[in-house]
């Protein structure tokens, strides 16, 4: 924050007095300005004097926020059907020295290994399960994790009050692993919102409640320890946290210091399957939008844009003559959306729906959010050029509904360039590698460990089809892009490979 005190403005006064009357002065000034302006930059970092304020602000407890925002939070307790073989014969304790034998032979208590001691007819059982979740309406509907839920015959809510109802199922999204459930009550329940997460920074104070362990009602503190983070899933979008979250945690919310939901816990990073300061929660702003869709449709509806997406490397963005590493490439353009509209292999999307696309998780997330049915205008990088297209976006969830190895034929004219061997592809190689006899193309016949190609992922087998974005057929077709790539001053040629059949594009070094 500037300093506005009185002996400020004063001095700045008095500066611009010594300024307007001697030139002299000015010149001294402006020299110890710069004197301090370099003393300046070997100072520490330290916080703005507003941010300071706001760490002086903050309350020594949470516990007026626990209590805010504690009569939304639920444990939701789940009941199963499981089958188990019925075991016959000794039983030993995991560790014993007898356990390896007695599950090398197949005895009880490793029914896997199909021993006759375990020929017994399977047994049900009750299972129970533990989990959290909170309340989004005054009318019942709660919010959980997918896994909490899933293969439940029976799910019981237990509110804050130590009220129990019985829940169903509104739907449910295995992809983000959030599901929408709702109790029937004869009074309004208290409720929460969701916030907005792209707004949460690394650093802010983050309060997690839910039922840890089984344990009941718990709350613990933390901050954001990290932004964007990917697990294994097409829309991981989590917020990293060190607050303690455990098992039963999951499903429970995530609140910001205002005691809106900003995420929804969901995983652990451990050893040990208890915390050690790093979980994760989905983000509320992916959590929302399924969330609508599940209570509106009862499923999820996301957008399809049809195509197949690699990241910009560097390397590839050289080779495009592109100045910024950014968009997702284009590798295959079956039938769908995208093909109607026009879009082809090796198009870069730059801009979707009027927003720069950064990256393909960028993108499909984006598409995803986009109504299904409408069109949306996509821009494309193609041959150095921006291209608009409108593309009608279809739906994902209805559209979803050979390996390289040595060459053993052998093929003419082979040629060793970029450090590898290539050669025309004949419909006999193509039918040895699993692909259309059809496929036009360079075969890949060896590599070299040491070269570039090598370096680039390259190994026999892969068909070169394209080069700069044109089809080869022959050493002469590569050659001539690869002596355009120089000519136009690049360091790099873009190539499409195909891997057993699968497109991928690969910027190989023309030096």
């Amino acid at each position: 924050m500037k300093n506005t005190s009185p002996r400020h403005l004063l001095t700045a006064s008095g500066m611009a007095l010594m300024l307007a009357l001697s030139p002299l002065h000015a010149q001294e000034a402006a020299t110890a300005d710069a004197a301090q302006a370099a003393a300046n930059e070997n100072k520490p970092l330290t916080a703005p004097e507003s941010q300071a304020r706001r760490q002086q602000a903050m309350p020594e407890s949470f516990a007026d926020l626990v209590e805010q925002v504690s009569p939304a939070v639920v444990n939701i307790t789940t009941t199963a059907t499981v089958s188990s073989p019925l075991a016959r014969g000794p039983q030993f304790p995991e560790g014993s020295p007898f356990s390896d034998l007695f599950r090398e032979f197949g005895f009880p208590g490793f029914p896997d290994q199909g021993s006759p001691f375990n020929r017994g007819a399977p047994t049900e059982r009750r299972s129970n399960a533990l989990g959290s979740g909170f309340v989004i309406s005054a009318d019942g509907l709660i919010v959980t994790n997918n896994h909490v839920i899933v293969d439940a015959d029976e799910i019981e809510i237990e509110f804050f009050s130590g009220e129990k109802l019985p829940a169903e199922v509104v739907g449910r999204d295995e992809k983000t692993d959030i599901a929408v459930l709702r109790v029937e009550s004869d009074e309004a329940l208290p409720f929460v919102s969701f916030g907005d997460s792209d707004v949460a920074r690394v650093g802010d104070w983050v309060l997690a409640l839910g039922n840890p362990l089984g344990q009941g009602f718990s709350a613990s503190t933390g901050i954001v320890s990290a932004r964007n983070r990917a697990l294994s899933g097409t829309y991981d979008d989590f917020i990293q946290t060190d607050a303690a979250i455990n098992r039963g945690n999951s499903g429970g919310p995530l609140f910001n210091m205002d005691g809106e939901v900003i995420g929804v816990n969901t995983a652990i990073l451990s050893p040990n399957g208890g915390s050690i300061g790093i979980g994760f929660s989905m983000a509320s702003n992916v959590v929302s939008k399924v969330v609508e869709q599940l209570e509106q449709f009862g499923e999820t509806r996301r957008g399809w844009l049809g195509v197949k997406i690699q990241p910009v490397t560097q390397d590839i963005a050289d080779s495009l003559g592109m100045t910024d590493v950014r968009g997702a490439m284009v590798t295959d353009v079956p039938s769908g959306p995208a093909a109607d509209a026009g879009m082809r292999a090796g198009d870069v999307i730059i801009d979707f729906a009027g927003g720069e696309v950064e990256d393909p998780r960028d993108l499909v997330r984006r598409v995803a959010d986009a109504p299904v049915g409408e069109a949306v205008e996509v821009i494309v990088l193609r041959n150095g050029e921006p291209v608009e297209l409108q593309v009608t976006l279809g739906r994902r969830e209805l559209a979803e509904g050979g390996g390289s190895g040595e060459i053993s034929s052998a093929a003419e004219s082979a040629t060793d360039l970029m450090g590898m061997t290539v050669a025309p592809l004949t419909p006999e190689i193509a039918a040895e590698l699993g692909v259309s006899r059809d496929m036009r193309g360079l075969v890949v016949q060896s590599v070299d460990p040491s070269g570039a190609a090598a370096d680039k992922g390259l190994t026999a087998g892969d068909v070169i089809t394209e080069a700069g974005q044109q089809p080869v057929e022959t050493m002469a077709d590569l050659e001539d892009r690869i002596s355009e790539a120089r000519e136009a001053g690049r360091k790099s040629v873009l190539l499409m490979v195909r891997r057993a059949g699968e497109p991928r594009f690969v910027a190989l070094p023309v030096k």
